[in-house]
């Protein structure tokens, strides 16, 4: 599932690059929904703008800790196993474009929300996964 959420992830980014000049919006839905081409330096918000080194860290822990625990999320089930599948596959897929251009490429555009892409999704859905798993599926320590 995360080298799903990569693909995709990469591929959508790669087709806004093509079709879009950064600061570019098509509105599908006007006023609702707009996709928007944006170069974020930062994270969520826009937040940590331009620390690339702190990200890069980041998701090279969030992986040294998966690989601690991977037989541990193995035994808890589905719904943990995909919840990390997508945080990693996001988190993969922002890092990617960390390390290519310097900034993520950002382009779902919902106007009262920041601007956004597939890999923050993934990120979003993954982590309530991985909550909803720890709050009522979790497995006792064996």
């Amino acid at each position: 599932m995360a080298a799903i959420v990569i693909l995709v992830d990469q591929l959508t980014k790669w087709l806004v690059q093509e079709l879009f000049q950064p600061g570019m919006s098509l509105p599908l839905w006007q006023d609702i929904f707009h996709l928007t081409y944006v170069q974020n330096p930062g994270a969520a918000f826009g937040i940590f703008a331009h620390q690339q080194l702190f990200f890069i860290l980041t998701t090279v822990v969030l992986f040294a800790v998966f690989l601690r625990f991977l037989s541990y999320i193995r035994r808890q089930g589905r719904c943990m196993i995909l919840g990390v599948a997508l945080l990693l596959g996001g988190a993969v897929g922002n890092l990617v474009d960390r390390a290519r251009y310097g900034y993520v490429v950002d382009f779902f555009d919902f106007r009262i929300w920041p601007v956004f892409n597939v890999a923050d999704i993934a990120i979003c859905v993954g982590v309530g996964l991985m909550v909803y798993a720890i709050l009522f599926h979790m497995k006792e320590a064996e």
